[in-house]
């Protein structure tokens, strides 16, 4: 019983490191990353389509993403998706591909983009202490419950929070690898 509850605890902590990398994929780096594009849609048919399933998209150097349509006609819709998108960049179009050149990032900018990782790795945080929370009631259930008793109790909360103790600091190692990676010219 108590066992299940350090699985699910596990379980649901890693999954909040998960969510913490894949919201990181959306700030800038030195390298410009094509999943800058990903929420951008255009109209295929009459339905919203992502990008990335109507063309190839790469990034060739660290500063350019080329967006290459599998039907040329596409062209101009892709452009004007992306200008409407808003992302920081103006699309140029060559009549077969539309190019996008991202400018180097200034010191200030990646300072921003580090402030912004460490806003998400405090939110991650606080998702991880939410999920002891969590746990340490379903513990303090089973004892009102009288199904474990007061030392059993004490002791799988300890658990709970070496358990917790050391997501903190997956949350934090994310962290400071991206930071590297963000600060790195």
């Amino acid at each position: 019983m108590i066992n299940e509850i350090y699985e699910e605890t596990k379980e649901h902590m890693t999954k909040s490191i998960e969510a913490l990398k894949k919201d990181y994929t959306r700030l800038r780096t030195g390298k410009v990353q094509t999943n800058i594009l990903d929420n951008i849609t255009i109209d295929y048919y009459g339905t919203q389509t992502p990008l990335s399933q109507v063309a190839t998209i790469l990034a060739p150097d660290a500063t350019t993403i080329n967006i290459t349509p599998w039907e040329k006609h596409l062209v101009g819709d892709i452009e004007k998706a992306i200008s409407a998108a808003n992302i920081g960049v103006n699309p140029n179009n060559n009549g077969e591909a539309v190019q996008l050149f991202f400018p180097p990032m200034t010191k200030e900018q990646r300072q921003e983009s580090v402030k912004g990782a460490k806003t998400m790795t405090d939110n991650a945080k606080v998702a991880i202490r939410n999920i002891r929370k969590s746990a340490n009631d379903k513990i303090k259930k089973l004892l009102k419950d009288k199904d474990i008793t007061e030392d059993e109790s004490k002791k799988a909360q300890d658990e709970i929070q070496k358990i917790t103790d050391s997501f903190v600091a997956k949350a934090d190692e994310t962290f400071k690898s991206k930071e590297n990676e963000i600060m790195t010219i």
